[in-house]
């Protein structure tokens, strides 16, 4: 098996499930080291031991806090000795409210997880990203076009969106780059719809010109990709994973 990764550090964040999980296995079968984080231990072991054989480094840290965030990346350059790819993948999917009823502790963690979590990452690996170092973020279809009763969660995905863009602009005369997915109904266990279950997910179904739901693996394959030499000369690009997305349909996608 090709192993285009060999020797090189792939830093993912919210590896305990969903899109973080997939992407570490498809990672880790290029031949990828491994350094995982999620606020979910036992999750983040379930995902290890998908990835047996590959050299890896565990830990629980809330993306949040500049100083497990720091502490994460110090402990991934002490064991694995560098960064080379990050993958910025943990946050919090969203939960309809009308705006009038949002409370100030739900904007908070919204926006600690989605942003400031990425910011934290992103301004800690910096000074370890060398030249061909490449950086993913997930932002949503939400990030591309709003949606009612999800202000918050729009508002944090849209302004991921605007912070990579600039990153690509930033880090790229140093031959680093910042790209973007964006997917839309993926088949994860935190995504709203699948956690409502029943209408929700056939409208999500529904809601796409390939009418299925998307898995994990899919989303992964183009993390890859843009890990990847293939994808060399893309920087700033925003990758919508959505089958085709219908505009008038209004559940959200999740990770």
């Amino acid at each position: 098996m090709s192993a285009p990764f060999q020797d090189k550090v792939c830093l993912i964040t919210g590896a305990g499930s969903g899109i973080g999980r997939a992407t570490a296995v498809k990672m880790a079968s290029l031949g990828a080291s491994l350094s995982l984080c999620d606020i979910n231990y036992d999750n983040l072991s379930a995902t290890a031991k998908q990835c047996a054989s590959t050299p890896r480094h565990l830990d629980d840290v809330d993306v949040g806090s500049k100083q497990e965030v720091e502490k994460f990346i110090k402990d991934t350059i002490g064991k694995l000795g560098g960064i080379e790819f990050v993958f910025n993948c943990a946050g919090v999917n969203p939960t309809s409210i009308p705006l009038e009823e949002t409370s100030d502790e739900y904007w908070d963690r919204l926006m600690n997880a989605n942003l400031r979590g990425v910011f934290n990452i992103t301004r800690g690996v910096i000074p370890h990203l060398k030249r061909g170092a490449s950086i993913v973020n997930v932002s949503s279809i939400s990030g591309i076009r709003g949606s009612a009763q999800q202000a918050v969660y729009c508002t944090t995905k849209f302004g991921l969106i605007g912070f990579s863009k600039c990153m690509a602009l930033e880090l790229g005369p140093k031959g680093i780059r910042t790209n973007v997915v964006a997917p839309g109904y993926i088949d994860t266990p935190t995504n709203a719809g699948i956690v409502k279950g029943g209408e929700a997910v056939t409208r999500m179904i529904n809601g796409n010109a390939l009418g299925r739901l998307g898995t994990p693996e899919e989303v992964a394959d183009v993390v890859a990709f843009l890990f990847g030499e293939e994808s060399r000369y893309m920087n700033g690009a925003v990758l919508e994973i959505d089958g085709g997305i219908k505009m008038s349909s209004t559940t959200s996608s999740g990770k």
